[in-house]
């Protein structure tokens, strides 16, 4: 992927060591978080990448829409327990 807003904590694949280096599950290999993603990319459910997910301003804070109760979150929480995560993505 050559999208420079995405980054290896955005990918499923990637184990969090610290704030800026990670283990690829895939590779084992030590990456930062800031560096390219590559064609094994997964994308990690986070608030950002959810359709319910709305308003975002500077701050990466947004409006939750896909609970009973409509609430402010950061862009970058993990969604991956939430029941109204819905993909961004039309294909998943």
């Amino acid at each position: 992927m050559a999208n420079e807003s995405i980054k290896h904590n955005d990918c499923v694949n990637f184990s969090s060591i610290d704030v800026a280096k990670g283990i690829c599950r895939i590779s084992n290999e030590m990456v930062f978080i800031d560096t390219s993603t590559c064609g094994n990319f997964k994308e990690v459910h986070k608030c950002k990448n959810c359709s319910n997910f709305k308003n975002l301003n500077k701050d990466n804070t947004g409006l939750c829409t896909g609970l009973k109760k409509e609430a402010w979150t950061f862009g970058e929480l993990s969604a991956v327990t939430c029941e109204g995560y819905k993909s961004n993505k039309a294909s998943e």
